[in-house]
């Protein structure tokens, strides 16, 4: 039997390169929902998890995705900011950081725990940048402070597929 200890460590097993992404639907700042699988029709997605709004390291990581958006954009991707945060902090959040792209609220950490799951004891968002193409699997995964810089998620994100 798993102590309670290693029953929380091991709760959920981080994704990996080549993995099915897990399709979800959250509410964007705007209170609109947003479902991966569909906004992946639309071309390849880079969902970059961070613990909490407005803390130094999550306002640069979110920064640094709004100075390289063109080179997201370029690709024809797109970017989603995933925290704990609910929809009004988001919001905020995006508004003072101008942020052209969405922030979308986690509340309780469930689709954070399915990717690179959540720091124990505070129940945020572990910081990690995922790069999924088109057809749902894993692309890239970047964690801890390495995915304050968007450039290696940048650089792995696939081009979107010609219709």
């Amino acid at each position: 039997m798993l102590s309670a200890l290693t029953a929380l460590i091991f709760a959920a097993t981080p994704l990996k390169v080549g993995d099915k992404a897990p399709d979800f639907t959250l509410m964007d700042q705007d209170g609109k929902p947003v479902t991966l699988s569909k906004v992946l029709e639309n071309g390849p997605v880079i969902l970059a998890f961070y613990p909490k709004a407005f803390t130094p390291g999550c306002t640069k990581q979110n920064s640094n995705f709004r100075d390289k958006y063109g080179d997201v954009a370029g690709k024809g991707a797109q970017v989603f900011g995933v925290s704990v945060d609910d929809v009004a902090t988001q919001k905020r959040f995006k508004d003072e950081l101008k942020l052209p792209y969405s922030l979308l609220s986690d509340p309780g950490g469930t689709v954070s725990k399915q990717y690179g799951g959540t720091m124990p004891l505070v129940g945020v968002a572990s910081r990690a940048n995922f790069v999924i193409g088109q057809d749902g699997k894993v692309a890239q995964v970047v964690e801890g402070s390495d995915a304050v810089d968007p450039n290696s998620a940048i650089a792995a994100c696939p081009m979107k597929k010609k219709s």
